[in-house]
């Protein structure tokens, strides 16, 4: 939303009255869970908060004057990324109030035209708003892949039809954009939706990376590369590149590295040198970030399974299987496991081409 809380908008007769703020505030810059009663700088407005150690809906009364409600959002292209869960939930309130719904959309950066499984399983899955003093499960919301290849527009559209939100909705589309574009081909300024992707590269080994959030895994926040690397103090980083490396996987390498995270945001081994595993993208359209985080949980699962732990069903709901991860727990070929959630992804893909947007 920053563009709209820019002095310029309101020469264009639009008159801001209030911020509503994602999980890293309205410009992405914030990495606490809380960012309640800050006063935005340019428009003077305080900013209020849809994101309090978990995402919730807008409060009716801060909704009292608002004539029309503006979602203006970059997305990551991933099933846990928590500005869907915003969106989905003022969206609902808005519905409510009868307000009328104005979405922005932006592009997928990594592209529309690539999904990946797993599945959220439904038996994970809750798009209810969360109830008063409750955590919202916007990383959990509704079943579709992992990296479901959606712009914002079209999770709106298929949100308001599938769950009967009843929202006034009108969908901006994003002016030249084509499904296979990947962000840097659109000639937009790179702008960092948290403070945790700082580049596309990021952006692309995220949904690969992110279920490792709720393990003893650091994924290398509090570093300059963080979703590019993980490790832990008693990670053996070379048997496990080791054995990334007899896969073959393609477009990635692996190395082994050292790093120490600094004031990490998940508080996991800060200032502690580790060694870690690096993920080297090396060609991204044959980049496959579910099967490289597949992979990786396998190795480090066979060569450290009796140190590494989980945050359960947190990891379930990133992953988006407990199925899954059992399986390759165990030893089962992670590509196997993967394998067999393609019927579903496919079957999904095809029921919600309706939504799209974009060729």
């Amino acid at each position: 939303m920053w563009r709209w809380s820019d002095p310029r908008a309101r020469k264009a007769g639009v008159q801001l009255v209030a911020l509503f703020a994602p999980e890293h505030g309205v410009r992405g810059t914030e990495n606490h869970p809380f960012v309640q009663g800050e006063v935005d700088a340019r428009s003077g407005l305080i900013v209020h908060s849809l994101y309090q150690n978990g995402t919730v809906p807008p409060a009716d009364s801060l909704l009292a004057g608002v004539d029309a409600l503006v979602v203006d959002l970059q997305d990551s292209g991933t099933r846990t990324w928590t500005y869907v869960g915003a969106m989905l939930y003022s969206m609902r309130a808005a519905a409510r109030l009868h307000l009328p719904v104005l979405v922005l959309d932006r592009p997928d950066p990594i592209t529309g035209s690539r999904i990946e499984g797993p599945m959220l399983d439904r038996a994970l899955a809750d798009a209810n708003d969360p109830a008063p003093g409750h955590r919202g499960k916007a990383h959990a919301l509704y079943a579709v892949p992992l990296r479901h290849g959606m712009t914002m527009g079209e999770m709106a559209l298929m949100f308001n039809d599938r769950l009967a939100l009843g929202a006034d909705l009108t969908v901006v589309p994003a002016k030249g954009w084509r499904r296979a574009m990947w962000f840097d081909e659109t000639r937009l300024k790179w702008v960092r939706p948290s403070p945790s992707l700082p580049s596309l590269t990021s952006v692309l080994v995220y949904p690969g990376l992110v279920m490792f959030e709720a393990t003893n895994v650091s994924v290398g926040r509090g570093t300059e590369e963080p979703f590019q690397r993980v490790g832990a103090p008693w990670l053996r980083s070379r048997a496990v590149v080791d054995l990334l490396a007899d896969r073959l996987i393609p477009g990635v390498r692996f190395e082994t590295e050292r790093f120490t995270p600094q004031s990490p945001a998940d508080d996991k081994y800060g200032g502690v040198s580790i060694p870690g595993v690096r993920v080297v993208v090396t060609d991204r359209d044959q980049f496959s970030p579910s099967r490289v985080g597949a992979a990786l949980l396998w190795a480090i699962a066979r060569t450290s399974r009796d140190s590494l732990t989980f945050r359960l069903p947190r990891f379930d709901e990133l992953f988006g299987s407990a199925r899954a991860r059992e399986a390759i727990v165990r030893g089962d070929d992670p590509d196997s496991v993967l394998d067999r959630e393609l019927p579903a992804v496919t079957a999904w893909r095809e029921s919600v081409r309706r939504y799209f947007l974009y060729r």
